[in-house]
């Protein structure tokens, strides 16, 4: 299937199912990468689903894109953009309605996928906006409370479903900033899963297989 111009580069993998509305996977990769990482995954997911991976939209030196910019600064340390962050939750919102319309897809059977600061973002969208999403899979990332929108505890989480993974031996982002997900999670009563698994910044393949499963469940 040919991509339609919207308002995020993407690629797509077409559902198998030919008549009515698809369930869809949208994708969202991390930091200095692009749409063609986590697609890789595409070929071992369920059939059922229209996988859609995205290209994040602020292009970085000297290759790969961003969500938001992370700085380096001497003497204020690393720091993120948080408001680029929360124009980006938006840009995601808007593309997931623009994807569903385009590519006739079920709106209330949506999930995200995301790895880094793709996963930022993912929880940033669901827990904004839950109405929107069905299932969160949230890989070698975490909650970062100051791009949640305003009034986020009031929202309505019955539907919700997250999936969260880390390495244990994760040098990027380390393991006690997603270890505070369940306790959050578990807070606003949402259904939740978290494990960890022995490898560092990245997918282990039994963190792949966990998280099929689950999805397999879900969908």
């Amino acid at each position: 299937m040919t991509t339609a111009p919207l308002s995020l580069e993407h690629l797509i993998r077409p559902s198998s199912i030919k008549e009515g509305k698809a369930p869809v996977l949208f994708m969202f990769h991390g930091y200095g990468s692009n749409e063609e990482d986590l697609f890789s995954f595409a070929p071992e997911l369920p059939e059922e689903l229209c996988i859609i991976s995205v290209r994040a939209p602020y292009p970085i030196e000297p290759y790969g894109n961003a969500w938001y910019a992370i700085n380096f600064d001497a003497q204020q340390g690393k720091w993120s953009d948080d408001e680029q962050a929360k124009t980006s939750r938006d840009k995601i919102v808007t593309f997931i309605d623009e994807a569903c319309s385009t590519y006739a897809l079920d709106a209330n059977r949506v999930t995200i996928l995301g790895f880094s600061q793709g996963t930022i973002l993912s929880y940033a969208v669901a827990l904004s906006y839950p109405e929107k999403i069905k299932n969160v899979i949230a890989l070698s990332g975490y909650i970062n409370e100051a791009i949640l929108k305003e009034g986020y505890e009031n929202n309505d989480y019955s539907n919700l479903k997250i999936y969260a993974s880390h390495g244990q031996v994760d040098q990027v982002i380390p393991p006690e900033w997603a270890q505070r997900a369940p306790k959050f999670l578990e807070n606003l009563k949402i259904e939740h899963v978290y494990e960890e698994f022995p490898v560092g910044h990245g997918v282990a393949p039994q963190n792949f297989y966990s998280f099929k499963k689950w999805l397999e469940d879900k969908i």
